[in-house]
């Protein structure tokens, strides 16, 4: 793990942890875990064995990343963040990783602060959920969703702005003629 930063209050004991990669205090990165290049896993977050992050992740603080799930490059993970594994938990019944229920978000997408995730959801390339959504079903790319369930509120663009009408970035300038009105 040559170019990784673990804050002396960290625990990164993963040997798949990307260059440029920071694990800050009271961080725990489990071995199996499988993190990215330059990542960062704020103060108090947990990553699972089994949970795979790609490059330029971030994980905000008090953020649970459970086995299973698979965020791509460049996802933002707000603070507080909790991803579920298993639809039906019971203390007394062990399950292996093969029964538990995968997550995925895909590229550039993000997660606000409080945000529940659902397993067996996908969050498509660049949809945006608002702080404290439960999102309990797919969520399409570059969708906007809010509340409890996660409902379509609207669409972004990949630099984060809202689309409007007529699907067209007003900050940007980028156009998606092809999101499903």
């Amino acid at each position: 793990m040559t170019g990784v930063r673990v804050h002396p209050n960290g625990l990164c004991e993963s040997d798949e942890v990307g260059d440029g990669t920071r694990v800050w205090a009271f961080a725990h990165v489990l071995p199996g875990a499988k993190v990215g290049k330059d990542c960062n896993i704020c103060d108090g977050a947990f990553v699972e064995d089994g949970a795979v992050l790609g490059d330029r992740v971030t994980v905000k603080n008090g953020t649970l990343v459970f086995s299973g799930v698979t965020c791509e490059d460049e996802v933002f993970l707000g603070p507080n963040v909790l991803f579920t594994n298993d639809l039906r938990p019971r203390a007394h019944i062990r399950k292996g990783p093969e029964e538990l229920v995968s997550t995925v978000v895909r590229r550039g997408a993000s997660l606000g602060a409080g945000t529940v995730v659902v397993c067996g959801t996908e969050i498509g390339s660049y949809a945006f959920a608002a702080a404290g959504s439960v999102i309990t079903r797919d969520v399409p790319a570059h969708s906007f969703v809010a509340g409890n369930p996660a409902r379509h509120k609207g669409w972004v663009c990949s630099c984060g702005f809202r689309l409007n009408d007529s699907l067209k970035c007003e900050d940007c300038g980028n156009s998606y003629p092809d999101l499903d009105k």
